[in-house]
């Protein structure tokens, strides 16, 4: 690795060490070979996640910003490094992710998918069905958990599969999670087809009423969710070493969640349960016994 790649790493795994986050980035857990190439993966989505995101940008320059995001992907992955020592942070994060792409040989189609889901998320603040839930998820984070098993060495099917299951809940997780957030930033993940079902009004919403239509609702969700991480738990015995107890966590750390925001939903619109240094002892007492647990 060259001088210039190592800062440029460095620089990804600062911010990723930066941005709050459910669970770590690029953990000690990980295999040290993989640590840098997780980061430049966290890095180059954290920034296009910002543009998405972050107050006082109108839509059209956030397009506009994702769009140049785009371009510089694809640049990087059919250009070589530049000469030259990078000019700003921006351009650590794209030689740190063209080294990553090349060595591991990633598809550029999943960087792309990151991409098309955070310009959704500037145009789309209602999904009519679960379908367009998930199609969203497939997008905005089953491609982390397949960029994951790659930089690993995995390509085998059935783990890309258990891996999307893994994925998706954790997404929908953070939907439930951030409810009250996402909804003073004018979304709602919570596909309308379930509003109807239980007879929820987002006037409920509007108000921070918590009605019995709306934990119902929430309760469904949930469910659903908890499925979906059954389903993918076969992505945690199917890697080896070190990675698998980091999945291991991330997985218990994600139901553990899921388990903190049924509670708190039960009372209030507002609460955002987070994992604390009280939930680490049963979480790394159920990675022990895990294979007890199935």
């Amino acid at each position: 690795m060259s001088a210039e790649e190592r800062r440029a790493y460095a620089h990804c795994e600062r911010m990723a060490r930066r941005h709050y986050e459910n669970f770590p980035v690029a953990s000690l857990l990980l295999p040290a070979r993989m640590r840098p190439h997780i980061a430049a993966i966290y890095a180059f989505a954290r920034r296009a996640d910002d543009f998405a995101d972050e107050p006082g940008i109108p839509d059209a320059e956030r397009i506009r910003l994702l769009a140049g995001w785009r371009a510089r992907l694809r640049a990087a992955a059919a250009t070589p490094a530049p000469a030259h020592a990078p000019a700003d942070g921006d351009d650590l994060i794209f030689r740190a992710l063209r080294a990553t792409v090349t060595r591991h040989a990633l598809p550029l189609s999943l960087f792309e998918d990151l991409l098309s889901a955070f310009e959704q998320d500037v145009s789309t603040t209602r999904y009519p069905s679960w379908d367009h839930v998930l199609d969203y998820c497939r997008r905005s984070a089953n491609p982390v958990g397949r960029l994951v098993l790659r930089v690993a060495g995995y390509t085998d099917p059935r783990l890309d599969d258990a891996s999307d299951a893994v994925c998706t809940a954790l997404q929908l997780t953070n939907f439930w999670q951030d409810l009250g957030r996402d909804w003073d930033g004018g979304r709602l993940y919570v596909p309308l087809a379930d509003l109807d079902r239980f007879g929820a009004r987002e006037a409920d919403l509007a108000d921070r009423r918590m009605t019995d239509q709306w934990r119902a609702v929430l309760a469904a969700v949930a469910e659903r969710t908890r499925g979906l991480f059954l389903a993918g738990r076969a992505v945690c015995d199917g890697v080896t070493g070190r990675l698998r107890w980091e999945l291991r966590l991330t997985w218990l750390g994600g139901r553990r969640v899921l388990d903190k925001v049924e509670r708190a939903r039960r009372v209030s619109f507002d609460r955002r349960p987070t994992l604390g240094i009280r939930d680490l002892p049963p979480i790394v007492r159920d990675a022990v016994l895990w294979p007890r647990t199935r």
